[in-house]
């Protein structure tokens, strides 16, 4: 029965198709597991419960794989946005900062952030921001460059 073969083989086109549109490597599976159905059915045609089973097995086994393989492709280095985008910024504090006290503001952006640090920063001293602890900027000071002069 040849045609279990092309049935197996156009699920797993569709399959294939559906991967194009929704990303996750997961129809992948799933076409994979097709067409070892389909090649069960050309050599045994009446064995429908085996294609099943074959299809099943090879599509559950396939599924951890990709997910590892899915993982690794989207954690690569992306964008970052929101706050973590102002972790490297500099920043001109507009209010104190006082480790004691657990207060300061800091400018960043046009916008005011809550900022604390491990030392004292006084009114438009220019800091660095290292990372976001809630809603509140953890900074430090900003590091001179060194300028070196070019001699002729």
């Amino acid at each position: 029965m040849e045609t279990l073969f092309w049935i197996w083989m156009a699920a797993g086109l569709i399959f294939l198709i559906i991967e194009v549109a929704v990303p996750g490597l997961i129809f992948v599976c799933f076409a994979v597991g097709s067409v070892g159905a389909a090649l069960l059915a050309q050599f045994y045609p009446e064995q429908t419960l085996y294609q099943i089973g074959i299809f099943g097995v090879i599509t559950i086994l396939l599924i951890p794989v990709t997910r590892r393989i899915a993982r690794k492709i989207s954690a690569g280095g992306g964008l970052l946005s929101n706050v973590d985008a102002l972790v490297g910024k500099s920043a001109i504090v507009v209010k104190e900062i006082d480790p004691i006290e657990a207060k300061g503001q800091v400018r960043v952006q046009g916008e005011i952030w809550s900022a604390s640090a491990e030392g004292k920063f006084a009114l438009g001293s220019e800091v660095v921001i290292q990372s976001v602890d809630g809603n509140k900027l953890v900074v430090s000071a900003k590091q001179e460059s060194e300028e070196f002069e070019v001699s002729e």
